[in-house]
């Protein structure tokens, strides 16, 4: 049995919401309380995260994705529209690789199918060495704020702060086996250009863990391509109304 912590609400067509690296299912209570007047929408804690455990040092993409379909297969969520932030839209992929058309549609939320370069690489390693010297609440307070865009901080202070205070439920071996797990994660490129269903696709022009070039490229490889201008790495905070409008009309015309 699977032991994943979650969150649900709503009834109908399941939408699942996978949080990134240093986030918890509980970052899209927002989107989960809008959205859940149309659709079930669920929001798990990947393990090491908030409240699910880890059971190992290390982790691949590809267990997670085994895990989560165990998950869904115990929680009776069929057919589901999944949609990933940053390391959740990378598991994502790994789910639609072990998936395919079981699942309804897919979205990458600040997230790209391709895999680390090697300076990317270089900036894993320098993490796992920064979060064992330092642990988790001294890594995430310096990590969390350079993923929203400088000249917003200050007007976003309160949701910069609430991002931290999650950020810091990771636990050290959960943060280290993930930062593992990007670092040696495949190119899923083409897994997304050849899924048959609805693909959306967010970026934002501000992104510095996912640079607007690399973004574009996944143009043809998706349905449905927006991008956000003046917003960095979280979308779903700096520009929630928009971003919710987006996902909600994606979800609306996948199941018409």
């Amino acid at each position: 049995m699977s032991s994943f912590h979650f969150f649900e609400k709503g009834k109908g067509q399941p939408i699942v919401l996978l949080h990134g690296f240093c986030e918890i299912g509980d970052m899209w209570r927002n989107f989960a309380e809008e959205l859940s007047t149309e659709f079930r929408v669920i929001c798990p804690d990947l393990p090491g995260c908030g409240d699910s455990p880890i059971h190992s040092d290390t982790i691949q993409l590809e267990e997670v994705a085994v895990l989560l379909e165990e998950w869904m297969e115990e929680n009776t969520i069929q057919n589901p529209i999944v949609i990933g932030h940053s390391l959740g839209g990378y598991v994502t992929l790994a789910l639609l690789e072990l998936m395919g058309k079981k699942l309804k549609a897919v979205g990458l939320f600040h997230s790209t199918a391709f895999g680390d370069d090697d300076e990317k690489k270089g900036m894993r390693d320098r993490t796992v060495i920064f979060l064992k010297k330092h642990g988790v609440d001294t890594f995430v307070t310096s990590f969390v704020p350079p993923l929203f865009p400088e000249e917003r901080r200050e007007e976003l202070a309160k949701e910069i702060n609430q991002a931290i205070e999650q950020a810091k439920k990771s636990s050290l071996k959960g943060l280290i086996a993930f930062t593992k797990a990007m670092r040696n994660r495949k190119q899923r490129f083409e897994d997304l250009a050849n899924f048959s269903g609805s693909k959306l696709f967010i970026a934002g022009t501000l992104d510095g863990a996912v640079k607007i070039d690399a973004s574009r490229k996944h143009k043809e490889a998706v349905t449905d391509y927006h991008e956000l201008e003046n917003t960095g790495h979280v979308g779903m905070i700096e520009r929630k109304a928009e971003t919710l409008k987006i996902v909600r009309e994606f979800c609306e015309r996948v199941i018409q």
